[in-house]
């Protein structure tokens, strides 16, 4: 089987789980050999499925912690797509029958103001700061799609390829005025139901939220890709990702950047 043929098989296959509220679980010969075929297979799972949900409009980071990477064998953060349909304001309601298993986390979300393009590339944090327009407190919403008993690295590579179990965003107002706020030190917290679930700082995201940002852009560049103008990113866990379920509401906080609110039918 071609590597072309084997991309499109699987990424075929991760839309057909996904459409039917399936676990992600690819068969050995479509196990993409490493991450940069996950990323193949990834961008070919999110062309299916942006037929009904809409084109790409943003990214989000993941393992943006060193303990995650070396847990997951990896030197460096992963990255997944986020479509148009899936980008919401605060306060969202979502369905819970909507996904296999809901789960939120607390991040930070960067809205550009104008493009980094590949041939920008190499970027720091200073350079693609240039580019924000503002920034939000913002919920991930993940679809918790791991196939139980199966090895770490093998669930790892297969989270990649299957969009590292994105199913959009939910940003709290925009702050255009942030070129001030220690982003380093900000303190954010997630709430279910009123209690406190999880908290941590803008130092925990690659020691600073705009890190990721940076690492991107340069990712991207590497495959011949930018970023846009309007796109957004979610650059990385504050609060680890939190099951909820019908019934619950949630709620974040990020010092400087407001808030969200989530509930969940």
């Amino acid at each position: 089987m071609s590597a072309n043929v084997k991309v499109q098989q699987a990424g075929l296959a991760l839309a057909g789980q996904y459409r039917s509220h399936q676990l992600y679980s690819l068969e050995d010969r479509l196990m993409p050999r490493d991450l940069d075929e996950a990323y193949l297979i990834q961008r070919e799972f999110q062309k299916h499925i942006s037929e009904e949900q809409g084109a790409i409009a943003g990214y989000k980071l993941a393992a943006t912690t060193k303990a995650l990477q070396e847990a997951n064998g990896v030197s460096e953060p992963c990255l997944g797509i986020m479509l148009e349909d899936n980008i919401r304001r605060s306060p969202s309601t979502l369905k819970a029958s909507d996904f296999v298993q809901l789960g939120l986390e607390c991040e930070v979300a960067v809205r550009l103001g104008i493009d980094l393009a590949p041939s920008g590339a190499p970027y720091d944090r200073g350079r693609v700061s240039e580019a924000v327009e503002s920034l939000s407190a913002a919920f991930e919403v993940i679809d918790i799609r791991r196939t139980p008993d199966m090895d770490p690295k093998v669930q790892f590579i297969t989270g990649v390829a299957a969009n590292v179990f994105n199913a959009g965003v939910v940003m709290g107002d925009p702050v255009s005025e942030w070129r001030n706020l220690d982003l380093q030190t900000a303190y954010g917290s997630m709430s279910i139901n009123g209690e406190m679930v999880g908290d941590g700082h803008g130092s925990d995201v690659m020691g600073h939220p705009l890190e990721p940002l940076a690492w991107l852009a340069n990712k991207l560049a590497e495959q011949g890709l930018g970023l846009t103008a309007g796109m957004v990113i979610i650059t990385g866990s504050i609060v680890s990702p939190k099951p909820v379920n019908a019934g619950d509401t949630a709620s974040i906080m990020i010092e400087g950047l407001g808030g969200a609110e989530i509930t969940v039918v």
